[in-house]
């Protein structure tokens, strides 16, 4: 139940920090303006917060480890917002990444 919870908090984490840093970048790149910008920032915060959630308390274990969501995660908004199509090395490196995740979040450590 531990892991299934800490992956559901870390896609959370990437929906709203990836979904922010989109809304930023349209309402700053694609001139759409600051209700977009706005919106982009209160998606950001709401990372900020769903990070304190995991149920691992140190913190840069959950931030290295997330590190490895947000790279697969940002290829795949890439892909369903944008229409991206990465290429075998985008997918490898964000296999490579997902490896790690689970080898610093979910491997046995002794107490």
């Amino acid at each position: 139940m531990t892991v299934a919870r800490s992956l559901l908090l870390f896609a959370l984490a990437a929906l709203a920090e990836i979904g922010g840093a989109w809304l930023v970048w349209q309402g700053v790149r694609e001139h759409r303006g600051w209700i977009w910008i706005g919106a982009g920032v209160v998606a950001l915060g709401l990372y900020g917060f769903v990070a304190t959630l995991q149920p691992d308390a140190n913190f840069g274990r959950i931030l290295a480890a997330y590190g490895g969501v947000f790279v697969a995660g940002s290829l795949a908004w890439g892909m369903v917002v944008d229409g991206f199509r990465p290429d075998r090395y985008d997918v490898g490196g964000a296999l490579l990444c997902l490896v790690g995740v689970a080898v610093i979040m979910y491997a046995p450590r002794s107490a």
